[in-house]
């Protein structure tokens, strides 16, 4: 009886014959088709195209409205025309199409599959640090205040903090830090000491940049927080960065001067880490979340978040774990690491 069940529901059972069949029936109406390697040759040839561009897209050249920059910030984003290009491969019947599918598919799980498998649970670590644009417009910066200081980092870094609003903020930190330090438009606040507390200038004329020594019980680490100016995609003029690239190498220049081996970048640097705009800050710090993150940890745009330029870089420190935090009243979403001094 056992054995008569098993042929009914297991293998080989009704549902297995109906499938089998479908199967064979399937693979043989393809390989009597004598037009599955004819069809499908521009499906083959545009998933070709979207490897090239993942495989070089260094070489795109900036000179035409920065589009090396702009097809770098959404890279990951080709990955979408896989699935579309499988879909109409199988619809069409294109074994060309599929097998041609293989190069972009490969290409992709190259550069970002490692993104893909979850690092964030790692446990270890002594020092917690966040980053947040709070967004100059937030209807409720004390509730974001709060929201970003319950996260539990040691260190917070906040970009765009209006000049009106500055003391909103203040009062709803103080409880939880002890040290703080605002420079135009961007403050550090911190569990531990803070000295040596500077503007840092990024060659536009008001402050958006600044650096601080914190001493930690596991000992000194520099600290820089960093807003780096907005890009815009104009139909006339393509992707207008010029101003955030002449300021992503001033504070690449700082970060090189600066004389504390283990240094952490907080901030909204407009622009993600395959931007080659980014070069001199990106050659010389790691991504935590590249290093340590589960995911893309993509911070912007908030409601559906599509890049993450919103960055927390490390030198001389080993990251352990990187994560984006629950959405505020900002336009972006905040994102916290967790590194080992």
């Amino acid at each position: 009886m056992a054995q008569a069940e098993m042929t009914e529901t297991g293998n080989g059972g009704p549902g297995d014959r109906r499938t089998g069949p479908r199967v064979r029936s399937l693979l043989d109406r393809w390989s009597g088709d004598p037009g599955i390697w004819k069809r499908g040759l521009v499906l083959a040839g545009f998933a070709v195209l979207i490897a090239l561009l993942m495989i070089f897209h260094a070489q795109i050249p900036n000179r035409i409205g920065n589009l090396g920059s702009l097809t770098e910030t959404f890279l990951p984003w080709l990955g979408v025309f896989v699935p579309v290009i499988l879909v109409v491969a199988l619809v069409r019947r294109s074994a060309t199409a599929l097998i041609a599918l293989l190069v972009p598919l490969i290409v992709w799980l190259n550069l970002f599959g490692g993104l893909l498998t979850g690092k964030s649970g790692a446990s270890g670590g002594n020092l917690t640090v966040a980053t947040h644009n709070v967004n100059a417009d937030n209807p409720d910066p004390q509730g974001t205040a709060k929201q970003v200081a319950a996260s539990g980092a040691d260190v917070l870094a906040l970009q765009e903090l209006p000049g009106g609003q500055v003391s909103t903020y203040e009062e709803a930190l103080a409880g939880t830090y002890k040290y703080h330090s605002v420079q135009g438009t961007v403050g550090l606040w911190s569990k531990y000491p803070m000295s040596d507390t500077r503007a840092v200038d990024i060659r536009l004329g008001w402050t958006r940049a600044m650096r601080s020594t914190v001493t930690t019980p596991a000992g000194e680490v520099a600290v820089f927080n960093a807003h780096m100016p907005s890009v815009r995609v104009k139909l006339n003029a393509g992707f207008t960065a010029n101003q955030r690239d002449n300021s992503a190498d001033a504070l690449g220049e700082a970060i090189a001067r600066e004389p504390i081996r283990r240094t952490v970048l907080l901030g909204d640097l407009n622009g993600t880490m395959n931007d080659r705009s980014l070069n001199a800050v990106t050659s010389q710090m790691r991504s935590t979340q590249g290093a340590a993150g589960d995911g893309f940890g993509f911070s912007w745009p908030a409601g559906f978040p599509m890049a993450r330029i919103d960055q927390i870089m490390v030198k001389g420190v080993e990251p352990v774990s990187s994560w984006t935090l629950p959405r505020t009243d900002s336009d972006h979403l905040p994102i916290a690491a967790r590194i080992k001094m």
